[in-house]
């Protein structure tokens, strides 16, 4: 089984420019916890929920809120970004995948077209493995 199989190919993304507000607003909008960062519709970078929370948050500075809304649009994307992140292609096998979200202790990765100039095509998540593994572990007990 391929990454192909499995991926979400409709993905929402961001730009380095975007501040990290309409990022957040982004991920909240879509309940998702990670946007790939494209710049002339290239992936230069991904941002995660984790990302944002420690750009946004730091218990030990104590502002007033008109300051902390202020730092959401102010504070770029690219800032708190992961640049040139670990990616793969819809032909890598889910297992090679799952090595290196495991390996690398990440959540997802984008998933790129390597013929068509690193071209985002998608994004895998654990929820998409475990999605996959649920799946199959069905189709076995059925067939038992």
């Amino acid at each position: 089984m391929f990454i192909g199989n499995i991926m979400t190919p409709e993905v929402i993304t961001t730009t380095p420019a975007s501040s990290i507000g309409a990022a957040i607003e982004l991920m909240r909008q879509h309940s998702i916890r990670r946007l790939p960062v494209l710049e002339d519709e290239r992936l230069v970078g991904i941002v995660t929920d984790r990302d944002l929370r420690q750009a946004t948050n730091s218990p030990l500075v104590l502002r007033e809120r008109w300051y902390s809304e202020f730092l959401l649009e102010a504070i770029k994307v690219r800032s708190c970004m992961t640049p040139d992140p670990i990616t793969v292609t819809p032909a890598t096998p889910v297992a090679q995948a799952a090595q290196l979200l495991r390996r690398h202790k990440i959540g997802g990765l984008p998933v790129v077209d390597v013929g068509q100039a690193d071209r985002l095509v998608g994004m895998v998540t654990i929820t998409d493995m475990l999605d996959c593994l649920i799946e199959l572990l069905t189709q076995e007990e059925e067939s038992d």
